[in-house]
């Protein structure tokens, strides 16, 4: 109950701290940059299994 009397506090501006939104918004790009580490590394892969396969020297 402390805590949500707190961060009521900290969402009117009557306290510091970081509020809902604000938080909610880190959580957002937090994820966000996580699938977008996942999709780099897919394509940093498939990127060197093609580059492999176009190598003359593998032939």
């Amino acid at each position: 109950m402390r805590r949500w009397l707190a961060q009521a506090e900290v969402d009117d501006g009557s306290r510091p701290g970081v509020t809902s939104e604000e938080s909610a918004e880190v959580k957002r790009l937090k994820s966000e940059v996580k699938r977008l580490r996942e999709d780099n590394e897919i394509l940093r892969r498939a990127s060197i299994l093609f580059a492999g396969e176009l190598d003359p020297r593998n032939r």
